[in-house]
């Protein structure tokens, strides 16, 4: 009996140009959106998903044949997939639209579906959701209109010797969870999932020679036009300053006061 030819995995890692993590949100003067003219990186919920796809490859049980990573975004979203090619993904996919085009999770997913029926990707790694919208419902969305299987809120993963199947432990409610699915599969990471390689220099310097595909919605027959419309952001209300009690008592008190109790 012949033994079974490893299979070789094509992973696909969307990675989204948000907000810097560590800036202060700022609401913008229309009332309507954020204020955008300030640093922005690679989503970090997107760099677990990069560092995990790259992990793979690196483990001799996983026979990993490419990884591209893909952005939807601005022509400044090219750092974004330089940063990921960096830390080690093979090839770059980059979908342009204008500054400040919103563009929404259904649109996002849409637009992941072509990308993937054409380039006939295996696996999807991606952040469960990005900092700056926190919608969190892309990877569902897409499983959804691949009709493929998903495992969210990994926290592990692991693929067989075959690259046949794959174990994914995801976080729940007081505990873990393990799932097993065959490929093709959708995965969204969790924070405790890695921790994000830095890219030396060198590998930044063997990015820019790597090979990035570029493309207008148009191209790809997608349209980017909302379904929503955003009709207020507000900052939260300021916390009011504490005050200190002398015993107890008081604390009760205070707080029949405040009707809490």
């Amino acid at each position: 009996m012949r033994p079974t030819v490893p299979r070789l995995v094509n992973i696909l890692v969307p990675v989204k140009r948000s907000i810097d993590y560590a800036v202060k949100i700022r609401v913008a003067s229309d009332g309507k959106s954020v204020d955008t003219n300030v640093k922005h990186s690679m989503n970090p919920f997107d760099e677990i998903a990069v560092e995990e796809a790259i992990r793979l490859r690196e483990k001799k049980s996983t026979k990993v044949d490419n990884i591209t990573a893909i952005s939807i975004g601005p022509t400044k979203a090219v750092d974004t997939i330089r940063t990921a090619l960096a830390m080690g993904a093979d090839t770059g996919i980059h979908i342009i639209v204008p500054e400040n085009t919103v563009v929404e999770p259904i649109s996002v997913a849409n637009a992941l579906k072509k990308i993937i029926q054409d380039k006939k990707f295996d696996l999807v790694i991606m952040g469960k959701q990005a900092i700056d919208d926190d919608s969190g419902s892309t990877g569902g969305m897409l499983a959804g209109l691949l009709n493929w299987s998903q495992g969210s809120f990994a926290s592990k993963l692991d693929i067989n010797q075959d690259g046949s199947k794959i174990e994914v432990t995801r976080e729940i409610d007081g505990g873990l969870e393990k799932i097993e699915s065959k490929l093709p599969l959708i995965v969204t990471t969790d924070l405790r999932l890695n921790e994000p390689r830095y890219a030396s220099l060198p590998n930044i310097m063997k990015a820019k020679k790597k090979k990035i595909e570029t493309f207008k919605p148009e191209d790809l027959g997608l349209d980017f036009t909302p379904r929503f419309e955003t009709i207020s952001v507000s900052e939260p209300q300021k916390r009011q300053g504490g005050g200190k009690v002398e015993s107890v008592d008081e604390l009760v008190s205070k707080m029949k006061e405040a009707g809490v109790i």
